[in-house]
């Protein structure tokens, strides 16, 4: 496996979103299931595990550290607060907090599930717009000098707010989805993480299944699939983006690859500071995902494959509009 280097560490090219296994798209897999798929990652020569205390409500970072903690020096591990799920009366819910108190709960809850001493890279989630990026980013820092965290990340922040937390300590990486589907990223915060020297991480960097073959009917979808509420996945809009993808295997067939390894292989090459972290609950869909780095796309497929997916042919927003004000980054 190729490697790219993320602030101290060095690690592979492709990472592992672990998100998939407990959260977000339907009733998630059996934990055995999660647990082959943690450890072929593994055995296929992974080193980025990521994960947060959102996922699940803690039974992703359950799951990651039950099943990795015996390999704990193999990998690096990433994982996330500020975000996380808060107890009501009336059950459970997921709540942005990012007071240093909240900072350093989640700190703590997420060592005790992860079952590690120290945690390599840890995000704030979300930036909590009534705290001042400084204070959540202190208490982070806080946090590293501690010893219970090593470097610093930041998810789905915009260029501006990522120069004012550098300034208090120095960030690793920046998280923030990023795809042919997704491009707000070019606008500044791809350029601010080359400056600064931080890596940027991709998320669902296969449009949350879009550009795979295997992405069903989205009326089928579970009732908890969070595409359900997201406007490229509605009833008004998804028919129009579907006819985009007939082309886009045409250009996935010319490269001699799958549709998920081109989009994967376009990020590759798009900057060496960009890691992507595909999620899957498969196997065999993870060796076909980390197959993208053995992709070679010439500088006309790469411009091919831009010109018919991106921010102009693409039908809806990214978000709801309650989503995009938890956001802070430019959009489309």
């Amino acid at each position: 496996m190729q490697t790219r280097p993320l602030g101290p560490f060095s690690v592979s090219a492709i990472g592992l979103g672990c998100m998939n296994l407990s959260h977000a798209y339907g009733t998630p897999p059996p934990p055995e299931q999660g647990e082959r798929v943690l450890l072929a990652a593994l055995d296929a020569g992974v080193t980025l595990f990521d994960t947060a205390a959102l996922y699940g409500f803690g039974a992703n970072e359950k799951l990651v550290g039950q099943v990795l903690r015996s390999h704990r020096s193999r990998f690096t591990l990433a994982s996330k607060g500020g975000m996380a799920g808060v107890a009501f009366p009336d059950g459970v819910k997921r709540v942005i907090d990012g007071s240093p108190e909240a900072i350093r709960r989640d700190c703590e809850n997420s060592l005790r599930n992860l079952q590690t001493d120290v945690i390599d890279l840890y995000y704030l989630h979300r930036w909590d717009k009534r705290v001042p990026i400084e204070d959540s980013v202190g208490a982070m820092a806080d946090l590293v000098r501690a010893g219970k965290v090593r470097t610093l990340g930041l998810s789905e922040v915009s260029a501006s707010t990522l120069r004012k937390a550098h300034a208090v300590h120095p960030i690793t990486a920046v998280q923030t989805e990023y795809s042919l589907w997704s491009r707000n990223a070019e606008i500044a915060v791809l350029q601010a993480c080359e400056d600064i020297g931080a890596a940027f991480v991709a998320f669902s960097p296969v449009a949350r299944g879009f550009l795979c073959d295997a992405l069903p009917d989205v009326t089928t979808l579970q009732d908890k699939d969070i595409r359900r509420g997201m406007p490229r996945f509605s009833p008004d809009n998804y028919p129009a983006n579907l006819k985009l993808l007939p082309a886009y295997r045409k250009l996935a067939r010319e490269a001699g690859c799958t549709p998920a390894q081109l989009a994967l292989a376009w990020l590759l090459h798009k900057a060496p500071h960009i890691i992507p972290i595909p999620g899957t609950t498969s196997v065999e869909h993870l060796h076909e995902d980390l197959g993208a780095a053995q992709v070679p796309l010439s500088p006309e497929h790469i411009a091919a494959v831009e010109a018919l997916i991106n921010q102009d042919t693409v039908t809806g927003a990214r978000y709801n509009p309650q989503a995009s004000g938890e956001v802070d980054t430019e959009t489309f």
